[in-house]
């Protein structure tokens, strides 16, 4: 398959593709011209990748998950590692939305005079704070 026809398949523009390509996580097999060719395997590959970037992985996550050309090696374990974290995010959005939520009808006579949007605040620090500390920064 050439590159114009893996993009179309595939929905991602070629940038992506020779980015994936220079970071090793699809190859392609040859040029026809100045086009490269793919296996048509490789749309399955680039369907893992999307998945995987979807649920929140880095490519460097996914890149050793993507196996060998024939067949993937995924690791469960990471994978319930990553609906965990998953979790964690969806309560602590439900928590950010349902604040809100109480925020924009509060009958306090400022937001900062109510408990709930108090808590949302700090939440919000929390937030911030740890992400920081995961990547090793200060917060801003």
């Amino acid at each position: 398959m050439d590159i114009s026809e893996v993009t179309k398949q595939a929905g991602l523009p070629a940038s992506t593709l020779r980015f994936y390509e220079e970071k090793g996580l699809i190859r392609s097999v040859g040029r026809r011209g100045l086009r490269r060719q793919f296996s048509p395997r490789v749309l399955e590959r680039l369907a893992l990748i999307t998945l995987g970037r979807s649920a929140g992985f880095s490519l460097e996550e996914i890149a050793p998950m993507l196996g060998d050309a024939d067949r993937p090696d995924i690791d469960r374990q990471a994978l319930n590692d990553k609906a965990d974290e998953l979790d964690r995010t969806a309560r602590r959005l439900i928590a950010m939305r349902d604040g809100l939520r109480h925020a924009a009808v509060c009958s306090a006579p400022s937001h900062l005079e109510c408990p709930t949007f108090r808590r949302l605040m700090g939440l919000a620090v929390a937030d911030v704070s740890r992400r920081s500390r995961r990547r090793g920064q200060a917060p801003r």
